[in-house]
């Protein structure tokens, strides 16, 4: 086989790597799996409101036509490198100016163009619904962080220590089912078939736990699925359910969607990967998202996107409502270090070098949303494959290069690992 378990993890767990799933989902969400930096600080980022002070000129620069003109040469350098097909790239900076465009192709069977209207698959990205999804249930007094995942779910080993904080903050010690050989070639083997929550579980329970809750960080889609499990226990909803009623209504993200199997939207994009049982790149548009479940099922687009990366970033819906208490967001934005160089980790969401929220990962697709508040810019990647280039995700070579450009001070620039071959 020629790509490994490790690759499908990266997948799942990505913001620039960090919400890449495993084939879909650790491929997913993703990230590949990140550099360890023993030097790693705190890059928490204080919860600011939509007043904030401006960030320095020198850290932000003002869109003009050679800007624009210095983005497009860089994003077509990065699909040239990476051999992508299609991405569309979305930025927006208030009075300094927005840059939206689509480039190459969305379907390369008959030519189709990308465009800013399709919808896609956003892996790890799914995260951050399913912990807001929590978190509102927290606000609700329904559940405590602090509470142990045996108390929803039975059989979990080290249930009784492990928290739903520990859940949402990387932070389990579980086995990631994603990494399980078994897993690996039931998924590579049959990419259509249908999992089970509990059936992925499976997967991760028959390993030893890695560590004590709490002791480190270690992206882990077994995480995700034993919220989004705890999030249908205390709802007495289904997750999809609860989160459209919950979260995407009230955000009006109508183009967000929460599959129950392989369907996708008419408009969309196909897409493309080499996580194949023969190594060689495949369409994997129609494969069977539900191995990612609550770490990384969920379609959208970039409007949409766009739309919820300031508002998980600022815990306040666009209609100013709050999606979340503030006492909870400012709990979820403070992002201890991680392994990874210039990132930090909340619950469910990232901080890398300012700039808050996830990225997303899973076999023929990747996306990167994110909010930098201090500049008020929001900046949404989505691109049709997931094949790395020199070991590392697309997603993150746009995210540097776009924010090398636009946002010098706090440049986009997640490392991972070369996937195992």
């Amino acid at each position: 086989m020629t790509h490994s378990r490790g690759r499908l993890r990266r997948a799942a767990a990505t913001v620039a790597t960090a919400g890449t799933l495993l084939l879909p989902l650790v491929a997913a969400a993703t990230f590949g799996m990140p550099e360890p930096d023993t030097n790693a600080v705190t890059v928490a980022l204080p919860h600011l409101p939509p007043d904030a002070t401006p960030l320095a000129t020198q850290d932000v620069r003002d869109l003009t036509p050679d800007v624009r003109r210095q983005l497009d040469a860089a994003v077509r350098r990065v699909m040239r490198e990476a051999d992508v097909p299609g991405v569309t790239v979305g930025l927006w900076m208030g009075d300094k100016g927005k840059y939206v465009r689509s480039f190459g192709v969305a379907d390369k069977a008959d030519g189709k163009q990308m465009s800013r209207n399709l919808d896609m698959r956003i892996g790890s990205e799914t995260k951050t619904f399913t912990v807001t999804a929590l978190l509102q249930l927290v606000d609700l007094g329904r559940a405590g962080l602090d509470d142990p995942i045996g108390k929803y779910v039975d059989g979990v080993p080290n249930g009784e220590r492990i928290t739903l904080r520990d859940l949402a903050g990387m932070r389990s010690g579980l086995f990631n089912y994603s990494e399980d050989d078994d897993f690996y070639r039931a998924l590579t083997s049959d990419p259509r078939r249908s999992f089970t929550p509990r059936q992925l579980l499976d997967y991760s329970f028959g390993h030893p736990v890695q560590f004590s809750p709490g002791e480190k960080f270690d992206y882990c889609n077994t995480n995700l699925v034993l919220l989004g499990l705890a999030v249908e226990k205390v709802s007495g909803e289904r997750l999809g359910d609860f989160i459209e009623k919950n979260v995407l209504a009230p955000a009006g993200l109508d183009h967000t969607s929460f599959p129950s199997d392989a369907a996708f939207p008419a408009q969309h994009a196909q897409g493309y990967t080499n996580q194949t049982a023969s190594g060689k790149t495949e369409d994997a548009t129609d494969w069977n998202p539900s191995w990612g479940w609550a770490a990384g099922a969920m379609i959208s687009d970039l409007h949409d996107l766009s739309v919820w990366a300031r508002t998980v970033a600022t815990g306040t819906l666009p209609n100013g409502g709050p999606l979340i208490s503030p006492a909870l967001q400012k709990q979820r934005l403070t992002t201890p270090p991680t392994a990874i160089r210039g990132a930090g980790y909340g619950l469910g969401i990232f901080n890398v070098r300012g700039w808050l929220g996830h990225n997303g990962s899973l076999p023929g697709y990747e996306s990167l949303t994110v909010y930098l508040p201090s500049a008020r810019a929001t900046l949404v990647i989505l691109l049709n494959t997931d094949v790395d280039h020199d070991g590392q995700e697309p997603s993150t070579l746009f995210g540097e290069a776009v924010t090398r450009i636009a946002t010098p001070g706090h440049v986009f620039d997640l490392r991972a690992q070369p996937a195992a071959r």
